[in-house]
């Protein structure tokens, strides 16, 4: 049987209906499964970029031949959420519904959903999401595929330090004497879920695989060469640096979070410019704050960053109003600038939710007719919203024009998250996400080229 002769025999003959095969670094993460499967490794961690199949190998295709080496094994296997991890364990099923004769499995008549199935030997497979329900499961096998979904996850110290505690706390209590972990990730955060088991337990082994090689590649690549060149080559990883920008390139793709702390915004990258370029489009975004300074406190800003776009994309900040004032003041001053910008400047401003926010709007909205606004909710963390920012001054593609707030800015700019101000920061957000994200409907309204499109 293929389940005897060894999981690389298995893994081929289960893709060979696919006409798949196993590339470079296939193989090695399968070496070091087979190592996980022959008790040598008790924990194995798979550090490789989105994309490269370790899922394939790791969460489908490894759980079904681990439970054929020997009668009554339990895996438990866990995701992000109950839905990708049911995902996998559909995927696990319906793989040893076509390929069960092959390790000598039978999947029981008695339970065969997709999250939850048995085997006639006696055989279980159990798919929770993070922190889901696992009282009462015992296993000789945890897998954990990706268990943070987004940056925003990746960013919160509090769903750090959640995702730690249930590990430590309920999910390697389900471990039987004896019992394996392999955690297949792609890193986001230098403190997220492997790093912080790499620090504090010495017994992990790391198969890291980085998109392009570095120095003493694991798999015997030269400097530069990509991981998976069939799927991805070097031209098409350099296109995808760009698009998303060096901070995520360096986390998703190859596996080295920057620590925290490194400067968010890589403010070296802003060029300053003595003239304004010729520009498609500009708009004024607004963050609000709706107090005035007094003795002892010290508020909010709001902030009107003007953000203007040529026709290569390149954003340029125009000008910077940064106030505190009463509300009254705070709109009064709103309306003069926008007829100081003019009508061709789109006003993007943040809608606070309630009955409140929708007055506000509304007011903004008659005050400003013949100008075009747009207005949004502000949803997602400061980190999140701050990313699309943050890659395009990564890609050398925002500048500003010198003038006396470029200090301030900047300084804004590299204190971000933990400055005491982000005030410019959340407007420059707006405004880069507006410009990239505005329908083209409002576009063809003013008459000029929508960015990005």
């Amino acid at each position: 049987m293929a389940g005897q002769a060894g999981f690389l025999s298995f893994a081929t003959a289960a893709l060979s209906d696919l006409d798949r095969v196993p590339a470079r670094h296939h193989l090695a993460l399968i070496a070091s499964l087979e190592e996980v499967a022959a008790g040598r490794c008790d924990r194995l961690m798979v550090q490789m970029p989105p994309g490269s199949a370790k899922s394939t190998y790791a969460s489908v295709l490894f759980p079904a031949y681990f439970l054929s080496l020997a009668p009554r094994r339990q895996v438990i296997a866990t995701a992000h959420t109950a839905s990708l991890a049911c995902y996998f364990g559909r995927h696990v099923r319906n793989t040893l519904s076509e390929h069960g004769e092959l390790l000598g499995l039978t999947l029981s008549r008695e339970t065969r959903a997709a999250g939850a199935f048995s085997l006639t030997d006696g055989g279980e497979y159990f798919a929770a999401g993070v922190r889901g329900p696992i009282t009462g499961r015992r296993a000789d096998l945890v897998l954990i595929d990706d268990p943070v979904k987004s940056w925003a996850e990746a960013e919160s110290p509090v769903y750090r330090d959640a995702l730690h505690d249930w590990y430590r706390a309920e999910l390697i209590a389900r471990l039987k004497p004896n019992g394996r972990v392999v955690l297949i990730m792609t890193r986001w955060h230098e403190d997220d879920l492997a790093g912080r088991l790499l620090q504090s337990e010495a017994e992990w082994r790391c198969l890291r695989l980085p998109a392009l090689a570095e120095a003493d590649d694991p798999i015997g690549r030269l400097p530069g060469q990509a991981l998976w060149p069939e799927w991805q080559d070097e031209a098409a990883l350099a296109r995808r640096r760009q698009e998303v920008g060096e901070r995520a390139f360096a986390a998703l793709y190859q596996q080295t979070p920057r620590p925290p702390d490194d400067a968010f915004f890589n403010t070296a990258r802003i060029r300053i410019l003595r003239e304004v370029p010729t520009l498609v489009r500009s708009i004024r975004a607004w963050d609000l704050a709706a107090s005035a300074a007094t003795a002892g406190r010290d508020p909010d800003y709001t902030v009107g960053l003007k953000l203007g776009a040529t026709a290569s994309a390149e954003l340029i900040v125009l000008d910077i109003i940064r106030i505190r004032a009463s509300p009254g003041e705070v709109e009064a001053r709103i309306l003069a600038t926008a007829r100081d910008d003019g009508l061709e400047t789109l006003v993007a401003l943040p809608r606070d939710p309630g009955q409140a926010g929708a007055a506000q709007i509304a007011m903004f909205e008659s005050r400003l007719a013949g100008f075009h606004l747009n207005t949004s909710p502000e949803t997602g963390s400061k980190v999140m919203r701050a990313m699309p920012a943050a890659t395009q001054i990564d890609n050398g593609k925002i500048a500003m024009l010198a003038a006396p707030w470029n200090a301030k800015f900047i300084a804004e700019l590299s204190g971000f998250p933990d400055s005491a101000k982000d005030d410019q920061v959340d407007a420059l957000s707006r405004a880069v996400n507006t410009l990239l994200t505005t329908s083209g409907a409002v576009a063809r309204r003013i008459n000029l080229p929508l960015l990005g499109r």
